[in-house]
Formats: C-alpha cells, sequence, structure tokens
C-alpha cells in the first residue's frame, strides 16, 4: 500500500464514529474514558463484548458481528490502515455492533476494566517462531495474564491460526499451566463437531491457506489461576 493510500486512510479513520484511536500516554499515564464504560458510551447496551486482537482488516470482527447482532465486538490492531476496511464496511452496511481500537495489544489491559470482557478471539496471529520473538507471542504467558485480568471468571479465549507450531505452542503452555482447553482441533475443515462460527466464517487469508490445503487449528479456552 502506498503512504499516499494510507495517509488517505488514517484520515477517514478520524472521522468514523467505529474507530478509537487513543494515544499510548492517555491509555498509560490516566485512566482511559472508555475504560470499564464499552457497553453504555459506545455501544449504549448491556450486551456481551468479544475481542479480535490484532484483527488486520477487521473482516473477522465485521463477519461476528453480523452473525450475532447480541453481542458486542471490537476489533483491535496497532495498523489503522488496515482495519480501516472493516470500520468503512460496517459504516456503509450499518452494523452498529461492532467498534475498531487502534492500540498495541500489550496495552489492552489499560484500554479494557476488569471482568469488562466476554470472550476474545485471536486469529492468525504472527507466531513469532524465533526464540527471542517470544515475548511477543500472543498467547504466551504475559499476555495470558492480560487477558484474564480483563475477562469475566467464565470468559473464553479463542485461537485460530494456520501454523501449527503456534498451535502446539499454546496447547502444550495451556496445559503446563493447569488452563482449561475447552476444544483442540488440528485441522476444524475436515474433522466433524467443529464450532459453527469457527468454519463459517473465513478470512481473506484464510480462504488462500485452504486452496493450498493448509489445515487451520482451533483451540478454545479458560484462563484459570
Amino acid at each position: 500500500m502506498g503512504s499516499k493510500n494510507k495517509l488517505k486512510r488514517f484520515k477517514e479513520n478520524e472521522t468514523f464514529s467505529n474507530v478509537y484511536q487513543p494515544k499510548r500516554e492517555e491509555l498509560v499515564g490516566s485512566n482511559y474514558h472508555l475504560k470499564g464504560n464499552w457497553r453504555t458510551e459506545v455501544f449504549k447496551n448491556e450486551n456481551p463484548i468479544v475481542l479480535e486482537l490484532g484483527c488486520g482488516k477487521g473482516e473477522y470482527s465485521v463477519a461476528l458481528a453480523q452473525k450475532y447482532p447480541e453481542k458486542n465486538f471490537i476489533g483491535v490492531d496497532i495498523k489503522g490502515a488496515r482495519f480501516w476496511r472493516g470500520a468503512k464496511t460496517a459504516i456503509e452496511e450499518n452494523i452498529p455492533n461492532v467498534a475498531f481500537l487502534r492500540t498495541q495489544i500489550e496495552l489492552i489491559d489499560h484500554a479494557f476494566a476488569e471482568n469488562e470482557v466476554d470472550e476474545i478471539w485471536i486469529t492468525f496471529p504472527d507466531p513469532q517462531i524465533k526464540y527471542k520473538r517470544t515475548k511477543h507471542r500472543l498467547t504466551n504467558t504475559d499476555f495470558l495474564n492480560r487477558y484474564k485480568s480483563i475477562l469475566k471468571s467464565e470468559g473464553v479465549v479463542n485461537l485460530k491460526t494456520d501454523s501449527e507450531f503456534m498451535h502446539g505452542y499454546t496447547l502444550g503452555l495451556l496445559h503446563g499451566a493447569g488452563h482449561e482447553v475447552l476444544y483442540a482441533n488440528h485441522n476444524v475443515y475436515k474433522q466433524e463437531g467443529s464450532p459453527e462460527e469457527v468454519t463459517s466464517i473465513q478470512t481473506f487469508y484464510e480462504s488462500q491457506y485452504l486452496e493450498q490445503n493448509k489445515p487451520i487449528t482451533f483451540i478454545r479456552f479458560k484462563i484459570n489461576g
């Protein structure tokens, strides 16, 4: 994407009513005004809040919002020029139950309050295979602790990935730490009984992976402790 195009998207994001772009110091330095208030201030209802972390173009968040109008969805990503697409689609198609937050995922516990989130989706994250990149892996212990601090006690996390490494790493970590694995499948499109929201919604990249016969894996779990 050219820098001109990026700038245009950044400018347009600023006009979208469903996009929130707090500065880092707003989140870290003070109590962010939406922390604990997403339902009342943004969605104007008491419905469950579901986050998609590293939402990319936002297509999964938008599709989930269309499928489940009784829930509120927030796509989180640091790359605003990417989720511009999802935000624009949501406005054009009048989908009121999806919003986008531009921030780093390591600041997630500054953007949401304790018990504010009902569910988290992590879709096709970078597996960060190199050892020195472990700290950026979205299912490492530090990230799980952040998620736990904002999730309700019965809240769940969903990991959908084409990376067998990420799938295996996460399963191993969950079992080792005594977290509760509710469902695990290393090829959701080939095995019966996969949750419908996992197989009925596909991202652009996911459809490409499927064309290459790459298995798509899925884990649903609860963070204990």
